[in-house]
């Protein structure tokens, strides 16, 4: 486990107004991180880094503190009825990372200090769809673990849904320090959710994350806390050698989990896709990358977020749902299979 330590962090004056924020000045002064000030979490300007690479990486290590304004939250089809937004971006260096199509070339790190407003702004969805369940997802534009252990916003989340009859919460990390979550209050309300690959592709695409064993570990923990689990598996690729590399995945998670954790388990899979913008940024912060971008290779589908984006034909995907359905019946009989895209 590696922590994430920002090289430099930035301030939005209004931060200081609330707790959260004057506790995080503190903590990182004491860290001896560098801190500025910033008129807007949106438009931090200053970064260092000559060319489009060093800009993204040094981005990656930039922590920006600042509020939600918004008002309003974004949908989350299909995993959730709402975003819940707790931060942005992460440290991790994945080169299909598809945050390259909205978070662009600089996709520095932002912490919302103004949980409160946050969390009574769900409660107001809770209470408008009552008495249907409504679901949060706290990680649709972040990974919110690698500045849980200086923020405290997942658990803070975590326990607040645990007292919502009417509200459950999801989130999904690559990330492995999670022990400040194992003692939270969830009362079963919180899926803790585990993004997962193959290793040959954790290896080849997924930089300054844990590895497949760590992460594996984590996930039985979390099963060991009671929360109900889940697993992205995401994206899956369709390569020489995709049935091996994959089977070895789910037969590592089988062995790794307790048997309990398989009676409230959910699967989602996501087929690797990516825009034009995406292609662009890629390319440009990782000029060598072996990622499959061949227009010519793929179908273009129109999005539900109003731009374009490539993904596999048809037959690659039948291949590989059906393959993933057999594994899902084989290992985790029990298990839900959420979604297959």
């Amino acid at each position: 486990m590696q922590r994430f330590v920002p090289a430099r962090a930035f301030f939005e004056p209004a931060a200081f107004d609330y707790p959260l924020g004057r506790k995080l000045y503190d903590r990182l002064k004491a860290m001896k991180v560098p801190v500025e000030l910033t008129g807007s979490h949106n438009r931090v300007t200053g970064l260092p880094g000559k060319t489009a690479g060093e800009a993204y990486r040094e981005a990656k290590r930039t922590l920006v503190v600042g509020l939600r304004k918004s008002a309003a939250f974004a949908t989350c089809k299909p995993s959730a009825h709402y975003q819940l937004p707790l931060n942005t971006s992460c440290p991790g260096m994945c080169e299909y990372c598809y945050l390259a199509t909205t978070l662009g070339r600089r996709p520095y790190l932002r912490v919302y200090v103004n949980i409160g407003d946050v969390l009574a702004k769900a409660r107001t969805y809770i209470e408008e769809r009552a008495p249907q369940i409504t679901v949060f997802e706290g990680a649709a534009t972040s990974d919110p673990i690698p500045t849980e252990y200086l923020t405290g916003l997942l658990k803070e989340t975590i326990e607040f849904f645990g007292r919502q009859p009417l509200g459950r919460f999801r989130f999904v990390t690559k990330h492995d320090d999670i022990t400040p979550l194992l003692a939270a209050d969830h009362n079963g309300h919180t899926r803790f959710r585990f993004s997962l690959n193959a290793t040959a592709v954790i290896d080849r695409y997924e930089h300054r994350t844990p590895g497949l064993d760590e992460r594996l570990a984590a996930a039985a923990k979390a099963a060991g806390a009671g929360y109900p689990l889940g697993f992205i598996i995401a994206p899956v690729f369709h390569y020489p050698g995709w049935r091996e590399d994959y089977d070895g995945l789910f037969r590592s998670l089988a062995a790794a989990l307790p048997e309990a954790a398989g009676s409230d388990l959910t699967f989602e899979f996501i087929t690797h896709r990516f825009t034009k913008r995406a292609k662009a940024n890629i390319l440009a912060v990782f000029p060598e990358t072996g990622l499959p971008l061949d227009e010519e290779e793929r179908k273009y589908k129109f999005g539900q977020f109003g731009y374009g984006k490539y993904v596999y034909e048809a037959e690659a995907v039948r291949e590989l749902k059906e393959f993933m359905q057999e594994q899902v019946a084989a290992h985790f009989p029990a298990a839900k299979i959420e979604y297959f895209v």
